[in-house]
């Protein structure tokens, strides 16, 4: 009987212990996803009220077109943030179904062992276990009797208190499970709202993109504006390269090199493969529009690509920024170690997160148009030893 006892809280208090374990895990990574929302939420908001600010000043198609592209990329950032949540919600609601279905069958089964428990004392009696003691045919055998009531006694309190804990946190799981079920819904109705603006501030951007590619001037405007992003890409890597966690950074991707057998950047020289599928359009250095007359200088190339396509990184590293910057649109930086970064533009739907380690080939996003008057493509840039180099040399030949 005794040992029953044993197996009996064993096998009660193991998975009892793990669900409590497994509902920590889960509450952790879902608040940690709900302050990445709200942290996109409030960078939404200060955006719009930069944009309503900047409105009242400049009227430009051009100024309009890059205010909605930023709009569009923190939306579609932040329903792809949405989706995540709803998934781990999902997963959470079915774990805690079972988790209320598994102690709903240990608490029936506790009831029925205590019960019948119940059902023998009271039928024997206390004096019996008295009885017991008295009817021992030696002091030895009267201690041990003694004992292992004891432990039948303190047993019979234990299965009792894990009955109680038991119902306690199935009425805590419900609560949860309910409180789950109404977050999902309201995730599902601000989904659908985010998506509805996404749709409408692009059919909006479209109307203007229009009337840009009609206008000379608003074409000359939107080249500067490139050349304004270009200074701001260039002080985002200054500040990648001067910042104090380069060190960390080398060091963990020193660490991913060594463990994949990968070569480091430096030796791979018209070695890599190409981030995307397409043709270039806009080759690396100076370049002559015969329609405005104008020379300007392209810090990367520029690949025309199917919308939607896969745009991989070209080599194993570390995301250090993931931002909007005018003329460039939604832009990638990822840290390859050896002072050597690659930059991916014009991209829509990021799939990977800042600080989020990445390997060769992987997918980091899909081929857009965020920023871009020529439609879908990617823009794509190399940095290293100092300098912008050419990507299509370090790129393998088509």
């Amino acid at each position: 009987m005794f040992r029953q006892f044993i197996i009996i809280l064993s096998i009660i208090m193991v998975p009892f212990c793990w669900a409590q374990k497994d509902s920590q895990d889960y509450n952790q990574e879902l608040r940690a996803q709900s302050n990445a929302i709200q942290s996109l939420r409030n960078e939404i908001e200060a955006t719009k009220k930069r944009i309503q600010s900047e409105s009242k000043k400049e009227k430009s198609s051009i100024r309009r077109v890059s205010n909605l592209s930023e709009e569009i990329s923190l939306l579609q950032r932040l329903l792809k943030e949405i989706k995540k949540e709803e998934k781990l919600l999902v997963a959470d609601i079915y774990r805690t179904t079972k988790q209320i279905s598994q102690s709903e069958i240990e608490l029936d089964t506790l009831r029925v062992r205590y019960a019948r428990r119940l059902v023998k004392m009271y039928k024997k009696g206390q004096l019996s276990n008295l009885g017991k003691i008295f009817s021992s045919t030696s002091w030895r055998q009267a201690v041990y009797r003694t004992k292992y009531l004891k432990i039948i006694s303190d047993l019979d309190q234990k299965t009792y208190d894990t009955i109680r804990s038991l119902l306690i946190e199935i009425g805590r799981q419900k609560l949860n499970l309910e409180s789950a079920l109404r977050k999902k819904r309201r995730l599902k109705r601000e989904r659908e709202k985010t998506l509805s603006q996404v749709r409408d501030k692009k059919r909006r951007e479209q109307r203007e993109l229009t009337k840009i590619r009609r206008s000379q001037k608003d074409l000359k405007t939107y080249l500067t504006e490139k050349q304004v992003g270009v200074k701001q890409l260039e002080s985002i890597i200054k500040k990648i390269r001067d910042d104090i966690a380069r060190a960390e950074r080398e060091e963990r991707i020193r660490k991913q090199q060594m463990a994949l057998k990968a070569k480091e950047f430096p030796k791979l020289k018209g070695q890599l493969a190409w981030p995307a599928e397409g043709r270039v359009i806009t080759k690396y250095g100076r370049q002559w529009n015969p329609k405005l007359k104008t020379t300007t200088e392209n810090p990367g190339i520029d690949i025309k690509g199917k919308p939607g396509s896969e745009i991989r990184v070209v080599l194993g590293g570390i995301v250090t920024t993931i931002t909007f910057i005018r003329g460039f649109g939604t832009t990638i930086i990822v840290d390859h170690g050896n002072g050597f970064y690659t930059v991916y533009s014009h991209v829509t739907n990021v799939e990977i997160h800042e600080d989020s380690e990445v390997r060769a080939g992987d997918v980091i996003a899909y081929m857009g148009d965020s920023g871009s008057i020529n439609g879908s493509q990617l823009h794509f840039e190399i940095y290293g030893e100092g300098k912008k180099l050419n990507p299509e040399k370090w790129l393998r030949k088509k």
